[in-house]
């Protein structure tokens, strides 16, 4: 948690460049290492996916070089959305920390605090998917529950009392929806949030902003991924998304 602060404040930027390396195996590893050293000034965060990866033949040993190009002061969320209890979990922590030296994950939280607890490593970050950008015909997030809310705002609640705790637990919140994430930060006033949806997926950054900001103008990684992989000047692309946030956040309250 600390370092992510640290570097918000310190490159003046909410912006998470997500790393989906699409395209031929031989000009992945250029155009990965393009992207980190155009953005990088720009960045609080990088989240590289690790389905990309892992469908490429040496795709762990491209994952380790390509977190190793990035600078060590910004944080790198392993996007791998890791959903399994008990032994299992330590395993998959130990592949993000030590094999590819990620310093956050992203969890799934269907199986419970479980699933989550091996991730909350004293200075690593554990980013529990609450509510998602995508749109699917049936939601298990929208399910009602007889105590009211429905199994998002649950996910959400877990998290917090977890944060309690370990004081590392952020959320996943899509930005398709801004009722739900002002209905999230109500449930969890002061945790981080991972946002992603801004862009193709419809979300819009102002109301997203709006909804789910601190009042310290902090507490959202809004990310983009295609919007930069695929601009023809990725540091034109990443200054100005960083710029437009900047514009709608208070900064330095």
């Amino acid at each position: 948690m600390d370092k992510l602060t640290t570097r918000v404040q310190a490159s003046n930027s909410l912006l998470c460049v997500g790393l989906d390396p699409i395209g031929d195996d031989a000009q992945v590893e250029s155009r990965l290492a393009e992207v980190i050293e155009q953005t990088a000034e720009y960045a609080a965060a990088f989240k590289p996916n690790l389905a990309f990866f892992l469908s490429r033949l040496g795709g762990v040993e491209l994952l380790q070089r390509t977190v190793r190009r990035i600078p060590s002061e910004v944080l790198v969320i392993l996007d791998g959305k890791f959903g399994d209890i008990a032994n299992t979990a330590d395993h998959y922590a130990r592949f993000a920390y030590d094999v590819i030296g990620a310093d956050a994950v992203t969890v799934n939280p269907y199986m419970g605090d479980d699933s989550i607890v091996p991730f909350a490593r004293e200075g690593k970050m554990v980013f529990v998917l609450a509510k998602t950008s995508n749109k699917p015909a049936h939601s298990l997030q929208d399910v009602a529950l007889t105590q009211g809310g429905d199994l998002a705002d649950h996910a959400a609640r877990v998290a917090q009392e977890l944060n309690d705790q370990y004081h590392n637990i952020g959320l996943v919140v899509g930005a398709t929806n801004s009722d739900t994430m002002a209905r999230m930060r109500s449930i969890t006033p002061q945790q981080w949030f991972l946002v992603p949806g801004i862009g193709a997926q419809g979300g819009d950054l102002e109301a997203t902003l709006r909804a789910g900001l601190r009042s310290d103008g902090q507490g959202l990684l809004i990310n983009t991924s295609r919007a930069i992989w695929q601009a023809l000047d990725a540091e034109a692309a990443a200054k100005e998304l960083n710029e437009q946030i900047n514009q709608l956040r208070p900064i330095g309250v």
